[in-house]
């Protein structure tokens, strides 16, 4: 029986479909490095909890973001579920209604289904769920950020009112504390993932967002796990143990 849910919408790199991107591929390769989670399904994965992944890139499809632009604050900046513009603000891509639609029945809701089963099935088996939403982010904040202020914490905790009980809140933050971390707490980012079907509607689907500062595991700039990776990596299973052993 599978634990935990651990939702990882962010780590690929693959752009399944070129169609509409009207920049060159050194910009998009650009973007991606900027963009990507890099390495979260590695940090993050184990044979406890179910995984349930985004084999595409954000920049493709942002599963993470509503489908409607007029529900999405990020699509104002050309950043909805299908990004038209690059982080500086420059268009990327044009995206027709019918590319749009294709895009989203071929991809976005493909991988919404799968994380709604995940999250039944555990449902089924426990009476409970609850979804870890795992993330990096970058130290310094991206143009397109919403909070841009500096100093960001080493690890993010990101909540939701209706879905992330404070116990749990607590508790994340103290492990991470106790190793030596700063944390914020809904910040840099807030929110955390739940499917539409239980979203503010079952209190038996809690949801906490892990967010890691990409300083602690890349070297800057690149995409290049530093010397810092395998401590990381190890703080993150040991959290996750921590979490099966209270829920």
């Amino acid at each position: 029986m599978k634990k935990l849910v651990l939702h990882i919408p962010h780590s690929s790199a693959t752009i399944p479909k070129l169609e509409g991107y009207i920049v060159s591929q050194s910009i998009l390769d650009s973007e991606i490095l900027k963009l990507t989670d890099w390495y979260t399904a590695d940090l993050f994965q184990n044979s406890m909890d179910k995984d349930v992944i985004a084999p595409f890139s954000r920049i493709f499809c942002d599963v993470e973001r509503f489908s409607e632009d007029e529900k999405e604050v990020m699509s104002k900046f050309g950043m909805g579920a299908l990004y038209t513009s690059l982080d500086n603000g420059e268009e990327m891509r044009e995206v027709t209604t019918e590319l749009r639609k294709i895009i989203l029945d071929e991809y976005y809701w493909i991988h919404h289904n799968k994380l709604e089963k995940a999250v039944d099935d555990c449902l089924t088996d426990q009476n409970k769920c609850l979804i870890v939403d795992c993330h990096s982010f970058p130290n310094i904040p991206l143009e397109r950020t919403l909070d841009k202020k500096p100093n960001r914490p080493d690890i993010n905790i990101g909540t939701d009112s209706f879905h992330t009980p404070k116990p749990i809140v607590d508790i994340s933050e103290k492990f991470f504390l106790d190793k030596g971390y700063s944390v914020g707490i809904d910040w840099p980012y807030t929110g955390s993932m739940v499917p539409t079907k239980q979203y503010k509607k079952d209190k038996r689907v809690s949801s906490i967002l892990i967010e890691i500062n990409r300083r602690l595991y890349l070297e800057e700039g690149s995409n290049n796990k530093s010397n810092g990776y395998s401590q990381i990596k190890l703080a993150i299973q040991e959290y996750l143990e921590l979490l099966r052993s209270v829920c």
